[in-house]
């Protein structure tokens, strides 16, 4: 997909591509790659991309946490922007593969 998404790409200018969970069935040196490739094709082009491997989130620019729960039966999604301290923070959270002992949330947020 991100192949096909890069050569599409290259003769329109201003679009919007979404990669929804791009790190499947990768990781190590290849989601490095994708992480490289989705930042390189981000320099013309708005790129959303949803992945849990940090090879690929340390190439973005802007990060958001996305945290869901269920509230009375229904699923609600909320998401933040990260601070750059925050977004370091996150990527070793990701790193480590659990949760940092200092909380997420040096701003103010729901959470």
């Amino acid at each position: 997909m991100l192949a096909l998404k890069s050569v599409a790409s290259l003769d329109a200018r201003g679009l919007t591509l979404v990669f929804d969970e791009v790190d499947a069935g990768i990781g190590g040196r290849v989601a490095e790659v994708v992480g490289r490739k989705l930042r390189a094709i981000a320099r013309h082009h708005q790129v959303l991309c949803v992945t849990h491997l940090p090879q690929i989130a340390s190439q973005a620019d802007r990060h958001l946490a996305v945290r869901k729960h269920v509230e009375r039966g229904r699923t609600v999604t909320e998401v933040r922007a990260l601070t750059p301290e925050d977004r370091v923070e996150e990527v070793a959270r990701m790193l480590a593969g659990r949760r940092s002992p200092i909380p997420l949330g040096s701003t103010p947020g729901p959470w």
